[in-house]
């Protein structure tokens, strides 16, 4: 089941990048008992995501074009947040 947090994030990046293809993962029970880890099952996420408008642009401008998508998400209600954004065809 997804929960709140996961469904704010896939439609925060829907909107955002409308994207060809978008993967929210829930990492956080590979982390209980780590830092951060908060209990709420909704901690630590991956994000896979493939648009175009990553292309020609670079890794960390990629990550920074996310971060800023989701707000104040990430380092508030999410701890940890991987991203693997891909421009089609990547």
């Amino acid at each position: 089941m997804t929960g709140p947090i996961a469904l704010e994030i896939e439609r925060k990046l829907e909107a955002a990048f409308a994207p060809t293809r978008l993967a929210v993962i829930n990492d956080s029970d590979r982390h209980a008992g780590h830092s951060g880890h908060d209990g709420s099952g909704e901690s630590h996420f991956t994000v896979e995501i493939e648009s175009a408008a990553f292309a020609g642009i670079s890794r960390l401008q990629r990550q920074r074009m996310v971060n800023a998508a989701l707000g104040d998400l990430p380092g508030g209600r999410v701890h940890a947040l991987a991203i693997k954004a891909r421009a089609p065809g990547e």
